[in-house]
């Protein structure tokens, strides 16, 4: 077993991997909610792993007038023990804020070569987004950082949903998210208030094509498409049926979180289907037996283009806490 090939060697030759992202994103702003939140993510952890993401909010999570002093926070959370699986990001303040510029560089002057990410709310075009990606790659050049550091841009205007394509192909964006709540409002209540909430959001005719361009945009240039946060914080059912439909309607692969209690839900409605995992298990095994060449499973013909698909959707399962065959665990994630 040890002469075995790994997928991601063998698969995406000349290509760039698809992101493995988790299906949830937390967002918490203050320094107690962002403890608590790690404390979550140890919780949760399956098989050692992390299920969830969690942003450290710097735009609205900050006092006004402290900006400096917050980002001062998250950077030493970011640093922390307590950050056990370094998967903690940072949300930065729009382009047009004076504070942004002081924010990105404390964090990555503090927190460089951990930080997970960085978001990038509001922009209005894509030249708006790629100066703050220039300010980034200046600061790491500064302070020595060889390492990359992703971007997750939100589209929450107008502007950035008509550059949606050009914004997903900037250097360094790992995901579009949509940013439902600042979306409708910059629509001069031509959108009503329904469409911030389900089955509105849904439903909307100019709220759906933004979704639809958003995950068309992010998935046609080989990055994450992440979907809004729902509003509700008491009703489970609510928050797993918006994960739902985002992800089997929509084709979003990742959810925010703005409550603990949503962050269970959201994961469960984004796993994939228990008995593709399954098929994608033995499928894997049997490819990687046949070093990659093409096999017969069942009838049907399969080579690189469908096990890229299977071992996607593997690495989702993988990302979920999902349970999976041991051998597919042990061979390919062990």
């Amino acid at each position: 077993m040890n002469n075995l090939i790994h997928p991601s060697t063998v698969l995406y030759s000349g290509s760039r991997p698809f992101p493995l992202l988790a299906a949830c994103e937390h967002f918490a702003g203050s320094e107690k909610l962002i403890k608590k939140a790690l404390q979550i993510q140890a919780e949760m952890a399956v098989n050692g792993q992390p299920v969830f993401d969690i942003t450290a909010d710097c735009e609205d999570g900050a006092p006004a007038g402290r900006e400096r002093e917050h980002a001062e926070m998250i950077a030493g959370l970011i640093l922390s023990d307590e950050n056990c699986f370094g998967r903690l990001g940072a949300r930065i303040h729009d382009v047009r804020h004076p504070a942004w510029r002081d924010e990105l560089e404390t964090i990555l002057s503090h927190s460089g070569q951990r930080v997970t990410y960085i978001v990038l709310p509001k922009p209005e075009s894509a030249d708006d987004v790629l100066t703050q990606i220039t300010a980034l790659d200046n600061l790491r050049s500064r302070h020595g950082i060889a390492r990359e550091i992703p971007v997750h841009v939100l589209i929450e205007t107008p502007g950035a949903l008509h550059d949606a394509w050009e914004i997903a192909r900037l250097p360094h964006v790992e995901t579009l998210d949509f940013g439902l709540m600042d979306f409708v409002s910059g629509y001069h209540g031509a959108i009503p208030s329904s469409a911030m909430r389900s089955p509105g959001q849904f439903d909307h005719a100019l709220v759906a094509r933004a979704k639809c361009e958003i995950a068309a945009a992010a998935l046609g240039n080989g990055i994450v498409p992440s979907h809004n946060v729902t509003t509700e914080i008491r009703d489970a059912n609510v928050v797993r049926e918006d994960a739902r439909r985002a992800r089997m309607e929509f084709g979003f692969l990742r959810m925010w979180s703005i409550h603990p209690g949503q962050i269970a839900p959201i994961i469960e409605a984004m796993r994939p289907d228990f008995a593709e995992v399954s098929v994608a298990a033995v499928l894997l095994i049997a490819a990687q037996d046949a070093a990659w060449g093409p096999i017969q499973h069942e009838g049907k013909l399969h080579d690189r283009a469908s096990y890229r698909y299977y071992w996607e959707l593997l690495q989702r399962a993988q990302a979920t806490g999902m349970e999976m065959p041991p051998e597919a665990r042990q061979r390919f994630f062990s």
